[in-house]
């Protein structure tokens, strides 16, 4: 078995951790340490809960510690870079128990603190700063800080940063580090848009996989109900928490209003609850995170902002009260049970409006969810082929209309006839003889034949065959009226271009101001 002095840490550092309780390394601890001592930047792929601070902060730590330098003021040795203030408290707080008895500093700055007590403390410098990277570049307008001194980049969670928008905080931030730099990302999942970032931002990096992307904690048991709606979900909610008092359970909710008119209820109905969302201030979130961490609350109502660094070993159940729209944030969400080894329950709410959401689940997941109570929906089977994402649409739809394999049209119309053959029933016998037919050729109101052969007459029958009865103008003749002024050189007449429909074409005027 691997054990961490195996992984060629010093024995400051293991002592350090075997003082906090840390006997032998994760699997992706015991694959990332050596690559990220080595000096290789990284790609860390692993499901929540496994330990992935512990393989970047030691090897980064170690390495420090041999260099013997210290940062300029305002300056740092390393950044860590992650999306919510939850998770950025607890990097930072993994860290701190990492360098103690050590010179090294850790920093944090996050929105929603104090940015002047943050630059007090940057002014001193942090070997290791942890930060979110709005105010990070909030701090770096104000000269707060700089990156020139940083050896070390990592990015955690970086499929969330990219889902939160942070992609062109990211390039701002990695233009101010030196390229010269050593670069570790991670992340739980893997989408397309992680591959082209690692790409841009990381130099033939290795790659560490210790579970499929999109794979749960082993030890989480899944449950769907299907529901009609929010009421339903709330009763189910209520009755399973009464059922669990001696449980910890964290409530996921899909938006702030929703998570907090959840919490109240709750709470008006004698439960021990507390909410986290992004509503709230740095201080209410931190307490709220502390009470449910030292078990004064039993039940923490949150959305996804909090899904990432809420690390409370205790909690029990986690109940997906609305589906996440990103199928991946609900392996997230479900990471946040069954950690260090413990067995944890996981409890979804399916609406019909939700079914798509539950099937893009089960997809990335490539497992079926155990149905708990609730009628299955027919449409609830997921494809075998093609993407995901167009279920609630297609619900209804005959089978076999999709891009598998195309039947041939009936006679008489169906409902895949394209919009132009398409006409509304006609209350007149035998018209639906005439249907089967060749389609008619459909004109604009105004422009069938019939309509253009009244127009020719009613302009023959005018005055000098001009449309607006005036005498016809001779060629050459210079024109000066109010609608319109020109050169009639040429021959062209007003009757030209009598076929587009009265169209009025503007001759050799000068352009507009706003057009120049």
């Amino acid at each position: 078995m691997t054990t961490f002095k195996d992984l060629g840490l010093s024995e400051h550092v293991l002592s350090t951790l075997t003082a906090l309780g840390f006997d032998t390394p994760t699997p992706i601890q015991a694959e990332a340490i050596p690559l990220v001592m080595e000096g290789h930047d990284l790609i860390g792929l692993a499901q929540t809960g496994t330990g992935k601070t512990a393989a970047f902060g030691l090897p980064m730590i170690e390495k420090m510690l041999k260099d013997d330098k210290r940062p300029d003021p305002r300056n740092i040795r390393a950044l860590v870079l992650a999306p919510t203030r939850e998770l950025v408290n607890q990097i930072a707080a993994n860290l701190k128990d990492f360098v103690k008895k050590t010179p090294l500093k850790i920093g944090l700055v996050v929105g929603g603190a104090s940015i002047n007590k943050q630059s007090e403390q940057l002014a001193r410098g942090v070997d290791i700063l942890v930060a979110t990277p709005g105010r990070l570049l909030d701090l770096v307008a104000r000269r707060a800080v700089t990156l020139t001194q940083a050896r070390y980049l990592v990015l955690d969670e970086a499929d969330q940063m990219l889902d939160l928008g942070f992609i062109h905080d990211l390039r701002k931030i990695s233009k101010l580090v030196p390229k010269n730099r050593q670069t570790l990302l991670f992340s739980a999942t893997m989408p397309k848009a992680i591959a082209d970032l690692s790409s841009e931002y990381l130099s033939n990096p290795k790659r560490v996989e210790v579970t499929p992307p999109g794979k749960a904690a082993d030890k989480v048991e899944q449950y769907v109900h299907f529901v009609q709606g929010a009421s339903q979900k709330t009763e189910l909610l209520k009755k399973s928490l009464t059922e669990n008092p001696q449980g910890l359970a964290l409530v996921f909710s899909r938006t702030k209003h929703g998570a907090e008119k959840l919490m109240k209820h709750l709470e008006h109905t004698g439960f021990s609850v507390a909410s986290i969302h992004g509503n709230k201030s740095q201080g209410q979130r931190e307490r709220a995170l502390k009470n449910f961490r030292d078990g004064q609350t039993r039940v923490l109502v949150a959305t996804d902002v909090a899904a990432r660094g809420i690390d409370v070993p205790g909690v029990t159940h986690v109940y997906n009260y609305d589906l996440p729209e990103v199928a991946d944030a609900y392996v997230h969400r479900i990471g946040r049970t069954a950690r260090a080894g413990r067995d944890g329950i996981a409890i979804a709410f399916c609406a019909p409006d939700e079914i798509r959401l539950l099937r893009d689940i089960e997809r990335l997941m490539n497992i079926d969810i155990a149905v708990a109570s609730g009628e299955v929906p027919a449409d609830r089977a997921r494809p075998k082929g093609g993407r995901g994402g167009n279920g609630a649409r297609n619900a209804g739809r005959p089978a076999g209309n999709g891009h598998a394999e195309r039947r041939p049209r009936p006679q008489g119309g169906s409902d895949n006839v394209h919009r132009a053959e398409r006409s509304a029933p006609s209350p007149f016998a035998g018209d639906d003889l005439l249907a089967s037919g060749e389609p008619r050729k459909q004109h604009r109101k105004g422009q069938g034949p019939a309509a253009q052969a009244a127009h020719e007459t009613a302009i023959a029958k005018r005055p000098g065959g001009n449309r607006n009865g005036r005498p016809g103008q001779k060629q050459g003749e210079w024109r000066n009226r109010n609608h319109g002024g020109g050169n009639a050189a040429g021959g062209q007449s007003r009757e030209a271009g009598a076929g587009a429909q009265g169209q009025r074409k503007r001759v050799n005027t000068a352009p507009r101001r706003d057009e120049a």
